[in-house]
C-alpha cells in the first residue's frame, strides 16, 4: 500500500491561467525616461569618431529601437503614462530620421 500524504499537506491544483490578464497599469515614467536617455547615449557614442565606439553607439540604437517599439506597443494596451512618453517618442523619431536620411 502506497502512502499517501493527509489532505491538508497535498497541494491544490492549479488552476488554468488561460484567458486571465493582469494590467499592472501604464508604462511606468521611469521606463520611458530611461529609453530616451539610452537614446541619447547611442546617439552621443554614434558621433565619435574612434571606430570602435562609434560601432557601440550603433549597435545601442539597433537594440534600442525594436525594444521601444515594443514598449509603445504594449503601451497602447496598458496606458502612456504621460508626457515622458513623447520625449521618448521624438528620441525614436530623431534615430530614425538620423538613420534614414
Amino acid at each position: 500500500m502506497a502512502h499517501v500524504a493527509p489532505t491538508s499537506h497535498r497541494r491544490a491544483t492549479r488552476a488554468s491561467h488561460r484567458g486571465h490578464r493582469t494590467v499592472d497599469g501604464p508604462i511606468r515614467r521611469s521606463t520611458w525616461l530611461g529609453l530616451t536617455l539610452a537614446m541619447i547615449l547611442g546617439l552621443v557614442l554614434t558621433s565619435r569618431a574612434h571606430v570602435g565606439i562609434h560601432a557601440g553607439g550603433v549597435t545601442l540604437l539597433v537594440m534600442l529601437v525594436p525594444l521601444t517599439l515594443a514598449v509603445f506597443g504594449a503601451a497602447f494596451r496598458r496606458g502612456f503614462g504621460g508626457l515622458s512618453a513623447i520625449t521618448t517618442a521624438c528620441a525614436l523619431a530623431f534615430v530614425l530620421l538620423r538613420f534614414f536620411l
